[in-house]
């Protein structure tokens, strides 16, 4: 990639100053890495911009769109391997110095902050008044929440809380003209704007820039206890259709695969996990209910509680997210719930090295991270979802692969009315081109 460019640089630090802007040969090393999986190999990036205000970002975006410069938003970078490659970039903007707290309504149960804050840091304050988020991203200790909305990533929460976007109730960003756009409020109750809301989470930065972002919040549960039930396909099938038909309310719902049944040490066969997080006496009386409900099922039972199920959840997520190696190909698929498990049956007879799967049983949504993959076996695993209405799109794969599959897969009869959207959202294709579905 190229050095940086002057007249790019001197425009951008005449807004940011000289320590808002670092040329890309000046970068540091891993944030770089980061970037060079996210773009196309022949994309020459000039600089990267730091602004630490809202109007810092939005007078740089203007400046952008009179230059026709192509801008590639980020945060900390650490799902930027995420997604298609986006081509021609000639600028970096990243929100991390846009970290603060704008409001903490504690008694209304919100909080508003800027979009570069790491979840990690939005976690430590809303902890101290016995509160919290209710997600569980990817990269908990490094994303940061306006990469958690503009991916859409919610985690295995979504089962009790819904999805991101059901966290979001207001919303700041920057258009591509450089104007500062509102949706939504800072109370539950302001539904204003809510479907522009919707568009923004989960669009890979594409439709413009986030800048605020307004949650819901939850107060902490008092306890929280695992129960994982192993076991044959077919029972495992029961159990996860017999729970989900039940009065029962746990946090979390997920299904994981033989192989990753044993390497937790949790037995052997396929395994479904169920986490409940509310007060002990409930947590007591839901856990011998769902023991009542499958106890003619033969499956074997581990309940995990305190240290032992954070570290069993910690080393779910460290089979996932564990730093990829050279030929690592990272997964997002959806299925139908009732046949999750089948779905997982048939994955394993495909011959690919699958080192992990995990779906949540209540949505269908899931993961799949391989150590190595050919195309032909990727795409037999997308038929099989896509054969249910389902989907597969490659999260993370070696530049090779991503430029030799359609990343995202099929859209359907959406994709018309997605390249409408970005032409009325940023119509000089400024925000990320080429990252998100159909190369948009």
């Amino acid at each position: 990639m190229s050095s940086i460019a002057p007249s790019l640089a001197q425009s951008v630090e005449r807004i940011l100053g000289a320590g808002g802007v670092v040329s890309w040969d000046a970068a540091d090393l891993m944030l770089r890495s980061q970037i060079s999986q996210a773009v196309t190999p022949s994309t020459q990036i000039d600089c990267i911009a730091y602004p630490e205000t809202q109007e810092q970002l939005a007078e740089l975006i203007a400046c952008a769109a009179q230059n026709r410069w192509r801008v590639f938003p980020c945060g900390s970078g650490s799902k930027l391997h995420w997604g298609g490659l986006a081509g021609g970039i000639n600028l970096v903007i990243s929100t991390a110095r846009m970290n603060r707290l704008i409001e903490h309504a504690i008694g209304d149960l919100t909080v508003t902050v800027e979009a570069g804050m790491r979840l990690a840091d939005l976690r430590a304050i809303l902890g101290k008044e016995g509160q919290f988020l209710a997600i569980d991203p990817a990269y908990p200790g490094q994303a940061t929440v306006g990469g958690i909305v503009a991916t859409g990533d919610t985690g295995s929460l979504r089962q009790r809380y819904n999805s991101v976007r059901d966290m979001v109730i207001g919303i700041s960003f920057i258009r591509s003209d450089g104007q500062v756009a509102k949706a939504g409020g800072r109370v539950v109750k302001n539904v204003a704007g809510y479907d522009l809301m919707k568009l923004l989470t989960g669009s890979y930065g594409t439709l413009g820039m986030i800048s605020q972002i307004t949650f819901r919040i939850y107060p902490l549960p008092a306890a929280s206890q695992t129960v994982v039930l192993t076991g044959n396909s077919a029972a495992i099938a029961q159990a996860a259709s017999t729970l989900l038909a039940s009065s029962l309310t746990p946090s979390a719902i997920d299904l994981i695969d033989d192989r990753t049944v044993g390497a937790l040490g949790l037995g052997e066969g396929v395994g479904l996990m169920s986490r409940f997080q509310t007060i002990e006496v409930s947590i007591k009386k839901q856990t011998e209910q769902l023991f009542a409900l499958e106890q003619n099922l033969g499956l074997a039972v581990t309940v995990q509680s305190g240290d032992d199920e954070m570290a069993l959840w910690q080393q779910l997520r460290e089979r996932i997210e564990t730093d990829p190696q050279p030929s690592t190909v990272t997964c997002k698929i959806g299925v139908l719930p009732a046949q999750a498990v089948q779905t997982l049956a048939q994955f394993s007879q495909i011959g690919a090295d699958m080192t992990v799967a995990q779906i949540h049983a209540g949505s269908g949504l899931g993961v799949l991270r391989f150590e190595s993959i050919t195309l032909d076996a990727l795409l037999k695993l997308r038929s099989i979802c896509q054969a249910q209405g389902g989907f597969l799109s490659v999260q993370a794969a070696p530049l090779a692969l991503k430029q030799a599959i359609d990343v995202w897969g099929s859209s359907g009869s959406s994709l018309d009315l997605m390249r409408r959207i970005k032409q009325q959202f940023d119509p000089q294709f400024l925000f990320s081109s080429g990252r998100f579905v159909g190369g948009i």
